[in-house]
């Protein structure tokens, strides 16, 4: 890792400078890498490019988008290409501090500084930006809070063995007891698991924001403890407990063995399909998008959002994924001003960036949507709504990039903001909630020692985190193992490197 680091740098250094080297009235190419959290091109994203540039004369904009669950190994293989860097990326908080740190992403701190947007009067996120600052510097720009999952039980399911919402892990266990063992989808059938989830642990920080209840205060990462000294909480005892756990759990078919292999969308399929009951998913909007992805598939789709179990831990507020610079971009300012700066603009540029594009994605004028369905609604002209989902069927879009309940930065004075029309009861409802009982994540600082063990290390880790909890292996046997791999040294060489940040 550290030698490929290296090489990038290298190869982004070499690249020319070209700041200020365009001819007037010259179109301006933007190449943006995204994931799917911009709208794709099944559901509007040449009209929302369109857009962009209407509102940006002068620029033409190239989006980069992989599917979803593959984007980050698409990025990395395209990082590593030097003639086909994008200028700007979204970035989760793993990649912005090794990528920060090997000299990949413009740092921005003096363009943020001066930007409109912060001295806006507008914008509420100046603590979420202090916590993405690297050595006092600014590398990610940031729209909305990180947000993160809550746990989501179908209250039919509940309703249908007899049980009431849990507040304790042993109640928690029962539900998923009666889930798997009786008959909770009433189909004459014991066909169903508890819960599913895209992996046993996450691919990026918080780690085990999809398995909650059984990690508890358990955390695969390294992590910093109350003196201020770092720690691999893999290597902790309360990592055994979680561990064991979890593989009790999978042993007693409350967890969908496919779990080790799913990706979000087939973890999310299966719950539109009624194969399991208890969801950890995003709060605030996805509560809205799961109700209707359900009730789309003939399911009820009530659902009840859960506290933090007692005696666990609260809720992680992620590290919210960044929109970077790369230090290929041949004019990186100009790109702040355009692309950054203008992302909150409250007016119409925030508005394309959170609810899409009028008339593919919502609409003020005069109709009806889902016409034909128990859900039709008509509006009068002038009254603000989104429209019918171009992929789903039977569905409506409930945002574009920027969720309006996680938005760092309201829409200016006397400019229209339709997020009271937009936003749905129970998504405020599971907004609320999180916002009530979730603690920030931190970035993990990059370090030499980072760079070059940590990909090993988490694959190692990770791989011994699955074959425990399919009892394959105890958790001693796997400490065995991950001594015998190098692991453990690997991680004291993390910690030494992360602890003389300290001295």
């Amino acid at each position: 890792m550290k030698k490929l680091l290296a090489l990038m740098l290298c190869l982004a250094l070499a690249l020319p400078c070209m700041a200020g080297a365009f001819a007037e009235g010259e179109t301006f190419k933007i190449k943006m890498m995204v994931d799917t959290t911009v709208v794709d091109q099944n559901n509007g994203r040449d009209a929302f490019e369109a857009r962009w540039e209407e509102l940006h004369p002068g620029f033409d904009l190239e989006i980069i988008q992989p599917d979803h669950s593959a984007y980050y190994e698409v990025m990395q293989q395209r990082m590593a290409d030097k003639k086909d860097w994008p200028d700007v990326l979204i970035l989760s908080s793993t990649y912005y501090a090794d990528y920060a740190s090997a000299g990949f992403l413009w740092d921005m701190t003096e363009a943020w500084e001066n930007s409109q947007t912060k001295n806006s009067g507008r914008f509420t996120g100046d603590s979420v930006f202090e916590g993405l600052k690297i050595d006092g510097k600014l590398y990610g720009f940031a729209p909305t809070r990180g947000n993160g999952c809550i746990t989501y039980i179908k209250k039919a399911w509940l309703d249908n063995v007899g049980l009431a919402a849990p507040k304790t892990f042993e109640e928690y266990l029962a539900v998923c007891d009666a889930f798997v063992n009786q008959d909770p989808d009433k189909n004459g059938e014991k066909d169903t698991y508890a819960i599913s989830a895209a992996g046993f642990i996450g691919g990026e920080a918080p780690f085990i924001n999809y398995l909650p209840e059984f990690y508890g205060d358990a955390y695969p990462f390294f992590v910093q403890q109350e003196d201020g000294t770092w720690v691999d909480g893999f290597t902790q005892e309360n990592m055994k407990a979680a561990l064991e756990r979890l593989a009790d759990a999978y042993a007693k078919d409350y967890i969908d063995p496919a779990t080790l292999t799913n990706t979000t969308a087939q973890a999310r399929n299966k719950f539109y399909d009624d194969k399991f009951g208890i969801f950890t998913y995003w709060a605030g909007t996805w509560a809205t998008n799961l109700k209707t992805n359900l009730e789309a598939n003939n399911k009820d789709g009530e659902l009840i959002a859960l506290p933090p179990l007692e005696g666990n831990p609260m809720y992680f507020d992620r590290v919210p994924p960044m929109w970077c610079i790369t230090t290929a971009c041949q004019d990186p300012q100009k790109v702040f001003d355009a692309f950054i700066d203008t992302m909150l603009d409250g007016g119409d540029t925030q508005m394309l960036w959170t609810y899409g594009v009028e008339g593919v994605h919502w609409s003020k004028s005069a109709g009806t949507v889902l016409a034909g369905t128990e859900k039709e609604k008509t509006y009068e002209d002038g009254q603000f709504h989104m429209l019918e989902n171009l992929e789903k069927a039977g569905t409506l879009y409930t945002k574009n990039h920027i969720d309006p309940m996680l938005s760092l930065a309201s829409f200016a004075e006397g400019y229209y903001d339709p997020k009271e029309e937009s936003v749905q009861p129970e998504a405020k409802a599971a907004a609320q909630l999180f916002n009530d009982n979730s603690r920030l994540a931190s970035i993990v600082p990059a370090t030499e020692a980072m760079n070059q063990y940590n990909g090993s290390l988490t694959t190692l880790k990770n791989e011994l985190i699955g074959r425990v909890i399919q009892g394959e292996l105890t958790y001693d046997a796997a400490m065995e193992e991950f001594v015998a791999a190098g692991g453990q040294d690997w991680s004291d060489l993390i910690v030494e490197s992360l602890n003389a940040l300290n001295k």
